[in-house]
């Protein structure tokens, strides 16, 4: 895998970001990705929790954008148990088809740590690629449900996290924090009403590469941040918007629909 595309899956996996339940729930999102302002990527999220465990299912086509992304698909799940607290995930598996090529992992974890994974092709290991340790592989999930949030109430407790996120490539932390609250009133969008503000801190700890562009410019970015939305009257918040500056312009994610 090219370094670039490489790195920017580290941009999308900030993006990925998707609701979860701890009672009952059947729910689905739609979001459209842009690059720059150019549409490269359309979004469909599954839902289903029972309040024991939880599914998650994307499917993604990319329309791409240059040389930078390549037109394809992507679909990715993630399983696992639904605590008090979140999603503990138990496996995650990801396959993207672009150019005539298909890229799988496939993770497996018990409790907060990586039991196993698998990528193919394997990822190649060049000079200034940062060893994955054995320790790197502790207080982890996978990056479809590692940005859960549940709370009793829309306000600034959601964003105060930490979270260790493995995708079977890179494993990076992200550190959230509160910045304000606003009202989402765009017609165009899946949801209007009371929305938070949080920041978002990207923290690469292994798999990435020293000399990898867009991989030091998210670790040195301030433009990183979520606006969450609650689905419905649930208790679990969901992503409205994502903005990520990077140095080929903002990436973003949007809620285009949204059903539970």
């Amino acid at each position: 895998m090219p370094q670039s595309r490489f790195a920017l899956s580290a941009a999308f996996a900030l993006l990925l970001s998707l609701p979860a339940a701890a009672a009952e729930v059947d729910a689905q999102a739609s979001y459209i990705l842009t690059l720059g302002g150019i549409n490269i990527a359309a979004m469909n999220v599954d839902l289903n929790d029972n309040g024991r465990s939880y599914s998650l299912d994307l499917d993604a086509n990319v329309a791409g954008f240059g040389a930078v992304v390549a037109s394809g698909t992507a679909k990715a799940s993630s399983q696992g148990a639904s605590a008090s607290n979140g999603l503990v995930s138990q496996s995650f598996d990801l396959q993207t088809r672009a150019q005539g090529e298909i890229f799988t992992v496939d993770v497996t974890f018990a409790g907060r740590d990586v039991s196993s994974f698998q990528v193919e092709p394997p990822i190649v290991d060049n000079y200034d690629r940062v060893p994955i340790e054995r320790n790197h592989l502790s207080g982890a999930g996978d990056f479809l449900s590692a940005f859960v949030l549940k709370g009793g109430a829309l306000d600034k407790s959601l964003c105060q996290r930490k979270v260790g996120i493995f995708t079977g490539v890179e494993r990076f932390n992200i550190a959230m924090s509160y910045a304000r609250e606003e009202v989402a009133n765009s017609p165009r969008t899946g949801y209007q009403g009371p929305v938070v503000l949080c920041t978002v801190d990207y923290q690469p700890v292994s798999g990435h590469f020293t000399s990898s562009d867009i991989t030091n410019y998210l670790a040195d970015s301030d433009r990183i941040v979520i606006w969450y939305a609650p689905l419905g009257e649930t208790g679990y918040f969901i992503p409205y918007r994502v903005l990520l500056g990077t140095n080929m312009g903002d990436l973003s994610m949007v809620l285009t629909g949204m059903k539970y």
